[in-house]
């Protein structure tokens, strides 16, 4: 692995120097420990081979595409600088043609921008689609943007300091909504708790010039390609091996979230960021919480196409399984290409779900403890279930199996995550060795609902500080 060790348990070659010898054991348990450390590399080396063979080919271009999807929003991405196409060409499966991305007329916004020193030097400004973008000299021009959204504006940059591309995402006016500076705070605090390949870094929050003036948040992220729906509805191939591999980190992710005590909450392809390399990692944060919490209903979770009948049914109470089925929509979606319930509100939802599952029976709605929604779901038009396997023919047979585990209605009989990295469709990837836990639960102890938007903005503020402390002299 790549990262540090802060924050993870990792139960791969360095745990062997845990383990005890018994002398009665001997060569015994040494050679069980060689087989498990050849097996471990072995594993890694196919994973890493996949990888290559897999490679996405992406076309950059100069200018942002009409419909780009942003970092961390569920309509924008961030599209690689233009530049990085000819100084890091990126590893291409062969046969596969580049991704074009459609490109806006000759609108020059994608264009690089000349900034002006501030501070006393110690900030540079830009002019960012009509708006103030201002970040540390530590950020190198030219300052490239990649993207907007209803979140915030996203450049692309090169820390001076680690020699590291980068995202910069700023959110402005960050403090006026008191649920959307919860939401960026929650996303901070957790970003740092975590440390995971399949987990979007964050490397800085950079800190404003003056505390008494700060009102834009700019957090600073690990600079991503693009994001899995992006790659479903270009014309990229995707085979039954890209399925895997994107399915493999997806839910090897979700090991680690789940460990720590966080549901994800907001699963879907526009969250999940892709590289040239099919390198994969969870995204925006904004709506996770812990699985203890009994207050889970007081806020919107999850995009509807992605939502597990428990929270379609009103359920005051859920689990992790709701990330599962989410995962069991993205994996539909990655082989058909197109959402698997488009639903158009609540009740086309469940019977979208209904017309492949089957109705529901008693018997699978015991986690329902209203009810009247159990009247509700039994008033519904009935319908059989579906083989999956007649419905999606090109999908392979393991594929399918593991979808109907986790499409099951009742959450209790739903795959976990644990057990669905060891179905047989992932076992040509699946490695408990390189599958690391978080070490410690996360805590939302920090949010208090009887918090204001200027105790929030403290401690956003106390976070730029950590990244970013006052020089000793």
């Amino acid at each position: 692995m790549r990262k540090s060790e802060e924050g993870c348990v990792w139960p791969h070659h360095h745990s062997l120097a845990r383990d005890r010898w018994p002398p009665h054991k001997g060569l015994f348990h040494f050679s069980r420990i060689l087989k498990r450390i050849f097996r471990s590399k072995a594993l890694a080396a196919e994973r890493k081979r996949k990888a290559e063979e897999l490679a996405l080919t992406v076309c950059y271009t100069t200018k942002i595409p009409k419909r780009s999807y942003l970092f961390f929003s569920a309509t924008n991405i961030v599209e690689a600088p233009p530049n990085l196409a000819t100084q890091n060409p990126r590893p291409s499966f062969r046969g596969v043609p580049k991704m074009a991305m459609e490109s806006s007329s000759g609108s020059g916004e994608g264009k690089n921008i000349k900034g002006v020193l501030t501070h006393g030097g110690r900030y540079v400004q830009y002019n960012v689609y009509g708006n103030l973008f201002e970040v540390t000299t530590k950020y190198v021009p030219p300052i490239r943007p990649i993207g907007r959204g209803a979140y915030g504006i996203v450049c692309a940059a090169v820390n001076s300091e680690t020699h590291e591309e980068v995202a910069i995402k700023k959110i402005g006016n960050a403090f006026d909504n008191r649920i959307d500076a919860k939401r960026t705070l929650r996303e901070i605090k957790l970003l740092r708790h975590m440390d995971h390949e399949n987990v979007i870094a964050i490397k800085d929050i950079i800190r404003p010039p003056k505390k008494e003036t700060f009102n834009d948040v700019y957090i600073v992220y690990e600079l991503m390609d693009t994001d899995l729906h992006q790659i479903i509805r270009s014309n990229q191939p995707l085979t039954d091996d890209h399925c895997q591999y994107f399915l493999y980190q997806l839910l090897r992710g979700l090991k680690y979230v789940h460990s720590a005590n966080v549901l994800h909450r907001d699963l879907k392809p526009s969250n999940l960021l892709l590289n040239a390399n099919c390198d994969l990692k969870i995204g925006d944060f904004g709506l996770a919480r812990t699985t203890s919490e009994t207050d889970f209903m007081t806020e919107y979770v999850v995009t509807r196409w992605y939502r597990a009948p428990e929270l379609l049914l009103n359920c005051s109470e859920y689990t992790a399984a709701i990330d599962i089925w989410s995962v069991g929509c993205i994996l539909g979606e990655i082989m058909t290409r197109e959402p698997l319930f488009p639903g158009k509100d609540y009740v086309h939802q469940l019977r979208l779900i209904t017309e492949l599952l089957g109705s529901p029976g008693d018997a699978s709605l015991g986690f329902l403890r209203s009810n009247n929604a159990r009247r509700y779901v039994r008033q519904l038009p009935q319908y059989p279930k579906q083989q999956i396997s007649a419905r999606f023919p090109n999908m392979s047979p393991g594929a399918v199996d593991l979808l109907e585990k986790m499409l099951v209605f009742d959450p209790s009989k739903r795959i976990t995550v644990d057990e669905a990295l060891c179905h047989p469709y992932l076992s040509s990837l699946h490695d408990l060795n390189d599958e690391p836990v978080c070490s410690s639960p996360f805590s939302f102890d920090f949010e208090q609902p009887s918090f204001t938007e200027e105790n929030i903005k403290e401690l956003i503020w106390r976070e730029s500080v950590k990244f970013n402390p006052d020089p000793t002299h």
